[in-house]
């Protein structure tokens, strides 16, 4: 790292340390600086904090806390925080950042924190309530839980006696690993639904046709060129998390691309903006994939053995002979209207930008991490193609699953173990997957209205939660309008902490809790590694530090408001009275026979299932759950790599492409002597060609292209 003539000043008198001195930022480390510095309070502390209250200023008047970790929901990330609950009012005072969060390390934006604000809004709800004048009046009674509850699992009971399509769930922000998924699954109803398809279910596709998994990973700490398409550092998921690790990869000396058609504060710190005209991202990826190409500054190993490019040739050239250069040539040929010039002029860019970045990405072979979310990839027609082409960049470069590459997002998120797993239904919801959208990656959840308008069928009973259609979709008065109509929409429970425009229509408004009013798992891929985080209930687990014996987390709640994990449980257990639906025994207890289950058991099961977390726990003198309960998070994994390159015991037949077949399946491919697992695909690779798209109807986006245009 070249010094800057401060630093050299600076180190001459001793102000600062040498550079050679510093911390080598190759690897994820917690960033604590001195100890001066570092102003978390030790866990040690966490039972009783002391500090003075800066409101008492100038009397020195100390405050006790009690600091519970828990997790933010205020965007996908689910950063740590710490709740600081003062031990005389027993209230939150304020929330700061958790240091022993793996994937937010103790930083937080401004949305942690306000998270305070959220728990103490005047205007949230805090005890169920249900309808009693006609839909969107706005007359309400309060009534008990135990009321909400028994009235509900009737209506839900009498549902899937009849049919397994009446009972949907619709979720925008879920927050959890797989919890309403299962409960679903145990009520034996095909109802599930969410908003995905118009939040990211463009950039999705996009991904799932290379490898099957729809999220990218990128390694920003350890990589040598960063390219974002949209701004990350203050908008993008996951953006706190990510921001970090772009920020230590620059420091460490990586390129900053930013691929942006706004000036955004990311755009503005990158040594390349591209301020591509919307919907032209992929003209710009597959230019500079012929770059890389004709310049030969591609992968050949990596391309050699896992792309599927004899797939590509046998179905596009199958009089060709099978060839890898071949395949090259064929490309070449199919990629030679993608110039600099074509795509400058796509973009509305400079040509000589595109050869430059393109070379620079070349150059970083597998050290190349990029990231699309939202933005190009969901805001225009075609979208699904941005997120194609620029994955493209990445298996071009060998840089999938590299270290300072970009991994398939499931490889650093966690999977948990559950006490049970219930069979998934017998039925098809068409009103959640109608048949005549064969690409749809997710429920087609914006139409639903429009489906049930026309015949198409009708709800028994629809929970709403963190989802507000009437005020998020486009055609908001449609929504209104089935909502209101009792015939197609039976019963409308919201689950919601505060009134929004859906809840007003609803039968049924039930309180959540906020972020540290409930429980959750999260995991999400924000770095090359794995971890868990435990969100709880704060006033609960202060409610349990005190000895205190706490049944249900709304006894401790602002009100009565409750939250999903519990009522999810207790519903259940009423929609299955006499067991006869085969609902109950999806949750009972593991340690207590015959008993229901409770949300501590619930985690508890989980958390002993995790790889390294007992033994974790048993070095602080504690089991897995208390672990969690203090620290608030565990690190499963600190790196994940080249996951596709497992080895496998040799099975019956080895293709002469590589492909390993075992009972008329390939189930892997054989790589420099070696039986590896691969990618979840038909050829287990990376398919540049696929199949499934043909099958689906659309034989002209067999490979990755610029053949849509936006309609912005």
């Amino acid at each position: 790292m070249k010094r800057s003539w401060i630093e050299t000043f600076s180190e001459s008198l001793g102000l600062i340390s040498k550079i050679s001195d510093r911390p080598d930022w190759s690897e994820e480390q917690i960033m604590e600086g001195p100890k001066e510095l570092y102003k978390y309070p030790d866990p040690s502390e966490w039972d009783d904090f002391t500090e003075l209250d800066p409101l008492a200023w100038p009397e020195k008047k100390e405050r006790h806390f009690s600091i519970v970790p828990t997790t933010c929901f205020n965007c996908e990330s689910a950063c740590g925080l710490l709740a600081y609950v003062d031990k005389d009012s027993n209230k939150v005072r304020k929330f700061e950042g958790n240091p022993h969060h793996p994937g937010s390390r103790g930083r937080n934006c401004a949305k942690g924190p306000a998270t305070i604000n959220q728990i103490n809004d005047t205007e949230r709800i805090l005890y169920p309530l249900k309808r009693v004048g006609k839909r969107g009046e706005g007359k309400w009674e309060r009534i008990s839980w135990e009321q909400a509850m028994n009235e509900i699992s009737e209506k839900i009971a009498s549902s899937i006696r009849k049919r397994k399509d009446g009972v949907v769930y619709h979720v925008g922000r879920p927050g959890h690993e797989g919890y309403a998924e299962r409960v679903l699954k145990a009520w034996g109803v095909d109802g599930h639904n969410s908003h995905t398809n118009i939040c990211s279910a463009g950039a999705r596709t996009g991904y799932a046709l290379w490898h099957k998994y729809d999220r990218p990973s990128p390694d920003h700490t350890n990589a040598e060129v960063i390219l974002l398409a949209s701004s990350h550092l203050e908008t993008g998921h996951y953006f706190n998390p990510h921001a970090q690790r772009i920020m230590e990869g620059m420091m460490k000396g990586a390129k900053l691309i930013v691929m942006d058609p706004r000036l955004s504060n990311t755009a503005s710190m990158a040594d390349e903006w591209m301020p591509t005209y919307p919907g032209s991202e992929s003209a710009v990826y597959m230019a500079m994939a012929k770059i890389i190409l004709d310049d030969e500054l591609y992968d050949r190993h990596y391309m050699e053995n896992w792309v599927n490019w004899d797939e590509y040739l046998k179905k596009l050239h199958p009089n060709d002979p099978l060839e890898f250069d071949q395949f090259i040539k064929r490309l070449s040929e199919e990629w030679s209207e993608y110039t600099p010039e074509y795509a400058a002029k796509e973009a509305q860019i400079e040509a000589d930008q595109i050869i430059r970045v393109a070379k620079m990405i070349g150059k970083a072979g597998s050290k190349l991490s990029t990231h699309v979310w939202r933005g190009a990839s969901i805001g225009n027609l075609g979208g699904w193609q941005v997120s194609r082409t620029l994955h493209l960049l990445n298996v071009l470069t060998g840089s999938v699953g590299t270290k300072g590459g970009t991994s398939p997002s499931a490889w650093n998120k966690f999977h948990p173990e559950f006490f049970d797993n219930p069979p998934g239904p017998d039925a098809w919801n068409e009103l959640n997957w109608p048949k005549e959208y064969t690409m749809a990656h997710y429920e087609m959840s914006q139409i639903l209205p429009h489906l049930i308008k026309d015949g198409r069928g009708t709800l028994d009973v629809y929970f709403t939660r963190v989802f507000n259609p009437v005020w998020t979709y486009p055609d908001g008065f449609s929504w209104i309008e089935m909502l209101s109509d009792q015939e197609k929409v039976g019963c409308h429970i919201a689950l919601t902490p505060t009134w929004n425009e859906t809840a007003f229509f609803a039968d049924y408004v039930l309180p959540m809790g906020h972020a540290s009013e409930r429980h959750d798992l999260n995991s999400y891929e924000t770095q090359a590694g794995v971890w868990i985080a435990f969100r709880q209930p704060v006033l609960r687990e202060k409610a349990r530090r005190d000895g205190k014996e706490i049944k249900f987390t709304h006894e401790v709640n602002p009100g009565e408001v409750w939250e999903e994990d519990e009522f999810w449980i207790e519903l259940s257990w009423r929609i299955d009275k006499d067991g006869d639906l085969g609902i109950r025994k999806h949750f009972m207890s593991p340690y207590r026979k015959g008993e229901k289950i409770n949300i501590d058991e619930y985690y508890q099961y989980i958390f002993e299932h995790t790889k390294g977390l007992p033994e974790a726990a048993k070095l602080e003198g504690l089991n897995a759950l208390e672990y969690m309960r203090k620290f608030g998070a565990f690190l499963v994994d600190d790196a994940v790599y080249k996951n596709n390159e497992k080895e496998i015991e040799e099975s019956e037949s080895l293709e002469p492409n590589g492909q390993i077949e075992k009972d008329g399946k390939i189930v892997g491919i054989h790589v420099d002597g070696k039986n590896y697992s691969g990618f979840p695909t038909p050829s287990r690779r990376q398919e540049i060609y696929s199949q499934t798209i043909v099958d689906f109807g659309y034989p002209e986006h067999a490979t990755p292209g610029y053949r849509i245009k936006s309609h912005v």
